[in-house]
């Protein structure tokens, strides 16, 4: 099964409220998917569309991912994530941030067969400017909550 999935990622301040949106497709059919914490980080929320999406698919599948990240984008295809892993969930320089959402996003990369392609944000493509405004909302209701 192919499936085409966007990503994006918002937070206000870092750490501050944020807010994550993905939109999954298949076919014809579209599935938008979001949510958000109160006190996070932009890499956090960018790193949990991701991983939402790729949990929300029930068998294996092949995807092409596109993020608007270059650190998530960059860490699958120069094969960070591979030299994080060997050391133990560490950088060469030390401690890996959200080494716990690293991990399960390695996972998920051993259930499906994903390509990471980066797409430039708020540059007109629609799927990514509908997964921003749909992460921002989120982020704007943990902002509101304060």
């Amino acid at each position: 099964m192919k499936v085409t999935i966007y990503t994006d990622g918002a937070c206000s301040g870092n750490p501050g409220p944020g807010g994550w949106a993905a939109v999954l497709k298949y076919g014809r059919r579209e599935k938008e998917l979001s949510g958000g914490e109160a006190e996070t980080t932009n890499n956090r929320m960018e790193l949990m569309a991701v991983i939402s999406a790729l949990s929300a698919l029930n068998r294996p599948c092949d995807v092409e991912l596109f993020t608007d990240s270059q650190y998530i984008e960059r860490a699958i295809n120069e094969h960070w994530l591979d030299a994080w892993k060997r050391r133990g969930w560490r950088r060469k320089d030390g401690e890996l941030k959200n080494a716990e959402l690293w991990q399960r996003l390695d996972e998920l990369l051993r259930t499906h067969t994903v390509t990471f392609s980066w797409v430039r944000g708020h540059d007109g493509n629609d799927y990514n400017e509908r997964c921003d405004a749909l992460a921002v909302m989120e982020r704007e209701k943990f902002a509101n909550n304060v």
